[in-house]
């Protein structure tokens, strides 16, 4: 078992992986044989929509 708990869900993880163009290779493989640029793109991707959701959650509050 992981010693971290995940901030994402495995479902964005996943949606994260298909738009970027990796989920075959995670289908397939595993998260571990993501190439460390494609993994660095997902967590782009991943700071991008926290961003969005943030200013989402915050602008109708």
């Amino acid at each position: 078992m992981s010693r971290h708990r995940s901030i994402m869900s495995d479902e964005l993880k996943y949606e994260l992986a298909k738009e970027l163009g990796v989920y075959d290779i995670v289908k397939e493989k595993g998260w571990g044989d993501v190439p460390s640029r494609e993994c660095g793109n997902l967590v782009a991707a991943a700071i991008k929509y926290a961003e969005k959701m943030y200013e989402q959650n915050h602008n109708h509050s």
